[in-house]
């Protein structure tokens, strides 16, 4: 069922996406060399704490930490441990917070020291394909089209993008309504009106775009193991315009 949100609404919203901004802010500079994943997880759930909201993620159909971390061949949903970041490693730092009931989602992809010229090229076309993606967010359009938009930019650059997994509508609950595919396949397509909250996350690939889920039930690999990117905003829709709300202030 699609949600739409009221005003008051939107503006929780906001709130909760601002200090998840907030928080995205603090641990960028923790992504470096040396640095563990369980470290960068504590990290997290303490910010958050500062904000007085809650991580969404943290016990979420079971997942144990607040932060999802995934390194290099790492799509989503990697779970937080004893890896130590090294140079030329790329990690994923996905996120939510539970501020008074209101829920934001954002993600970011950071290189760890210096990367090779293709991976840099790879973070930046994910980061490219959501912002197009976004650029298709609008009152009157459909899904799909956000799904096109990530998808065109995503092969021109010679990169895959992730079939498996997508965005979401976010706000009221960690996971609603619609579905949003990062390609341009079948199944519901509604069209976008005011009130929707969507999170837009392209997953993209640098080889091929099949995935594996590991025995740990969360961590999602890219098949070939070759390097993933994942780039992810809340958006709010209006009549006139598309906010996102993820933006740092």
């Amino acid at each position: 069922m699609l949600r739409l949100k009221n005003e008051e609404e939107i503006k929780g919203i906001r709130r909760s996406c601002q200090a998840l901004a907030q928080v995205l802010s603090e641990l960028k500079p923790w992504v470096k060399p040396g640095v563990t994943t369980r470290h960068l997880d504590k990290l997290a759930f303490e910010a958050i704490k500062r904000t007085g909201g809650r991580p969404a993620f943290l016990h979420y159909n079971g997942f144990p930490a607040s932060l999802c971390i995934s390194v290099n061949d790492e799509v989503i949903h990697g779970i937080p441990g004893d890896y130590a970041l090294k140079p030329g490693d790329v990690a994923s730092l996905d996120l939510g917070i539970n501020l008074e009931g209101y829920f934001s989602d954002a993600a970011i992809t950071l290189p760890v020291g210096e990367v090779s010229r293709e991976v840099q090229k790879l973070l930046e076309v994910t980061q490219a394909c959501l912002h197009r993606g976004i650029a298709q967010a609008r009152a009157g359009n459909r899904i799909r089209d956000i799904s096109q938009a990530v998808y065109d930019h995503a092969r021109q650059n010679g990169f895959e993008v992730v079939r498996d997994y997508c965005g979401h509508g976010v706000g009221l609950d960690v996971h609603e309504d619609p579905q949003i595919s990062n390609y341009p396949g079948h199944g519901p397509n509604p069209r976008i009106r005011p009130g929707m909250v969507l999170a837009i996350e392209p997953m993209i690939n640098m080889g091929g775009y099949q995935v594996d889920l590991l025995s740990d039930g969360w961590t999602v690999r890219t098949r070939d193991r070759k390097f993933s990117a994942h780039f992810e905003h809340t958006v709010a829709v209006f009549e006139d315009r598309t906010e996102i709300l993820t933006l740092p202030g």
